[in-house]
């Protein structure tokens, strides 16, 4: 039974999509069989992957609001292992339309419920707000990491999403945990930049990954070539993260006592 794991962060530009990509990537080249599903309308993992989402036929918004089943609209990618369930633009307007569904918030966790056997882990990205998309997401998720920007307006919106986490957990999904925090973008030549760390780390203290993810032009360079950093450049100073980040992420879980986090 697979791994549900929600990349979530209210603020946008923080590396959530590249981290959910990369990670996944990983994972598949150290033998996992992984699925992401892109169900931000901006669809950036899925043109980061090499779809076009407006091309596809196959997507999240038929799965959503279709009602067709998830296993039917699932793509492979250039990663063997990596399967991806694609964002649409027409996901723009499916929040208005999720409303007028029959236990709205839990769509998304019934039509994983069909496919979680078939994969270790399935990644979600979320679009960078607390709509009714992410809160499936977070419905569905059985944890969340959270990429956080190494910059002073990431720590604004820090516990506002802890809330959101936290009012999910409450009312929708009792087993729904953090899984970790990852820091993007850092700089360490940046004063300001090793200031946040310093904060970020005190807030999260044991969920921060230790591995940091640098500001690197490649992983920019990846995404518009709509490929992983695993294939575009692995031996970048991102990459070299990203891989190392995934290792620490395998770490953790196998530390974790058998079953926990797979409740749902």
């Amino acid at each position: 039974m697979g791994k549900i794991v929600s990349f979530s962060n209210q603020k946008g530009g923080v590396g959530k999509t590249t981290t959910c990509v990369n990670m996944a990537a990983y994972l598949a080249e150290a033998g996992k069989k992984v699925l992401i599903v892109d169900i931000d309308p901006q669809g950036n993992a899925t043109t980061g992957l090499g779809f076009s989402k407006s091309a596809l036929k196959q997507s999240a918004y038929n799965v959503l609001i279709d009602d067709e089943r998830a296993g039917d609209n699932i793509v492979h990618t250039e990663v063997k292992g990596l399967d991806l369930l694609p964002s649409h633009i027409d996901l723009a307007g499916a929040e208005v339309e999720l409303v007028y569904k029959p236990t709205r918030e839990r769509v998304l966790q019934h039509k994983l419920a069909e496919v979680k056997d078939a994969y270790d882990y399935i990644f979600i990205d979320c679009s960078p707000s607390l709509g009714l998309l992410t809160i499936n997401a977070l419905t569905a998720a059985n944890a969340v990491i959270i990429p956080i920007q190494s910059e002073y307006y990431a720590l604004e919106g820090l516990s506002q999403l802890m809330n959101s986490i936290s009012l999910v957990k409450q009312h929708l999904n009792p087993s729904l945990e953090v899984d970790g925090v990852v820091l993007t973008m850092y700089d360490s030549r940046s004063l300001i930049s090793r200031q946040i760390a310093e904060e970020i780390k005190k807030f999260f203290t044991k969920r921060l990954f230790e591995i940091v993810v640098p500001r690197n032009v490649r992983l920019v360079e990846a995404s518009s070539f709509g490929k992983p950093i695993v294939l575009h450049d692995p031996k970048c100073a991102g990459a070299r993260a990203y891989k190392a980040l995934t290792q620490e992420y395998l770490n953790r879980e196998a530390k974790k006592p058998v079953g926990e986090g797979k409740k749902n």
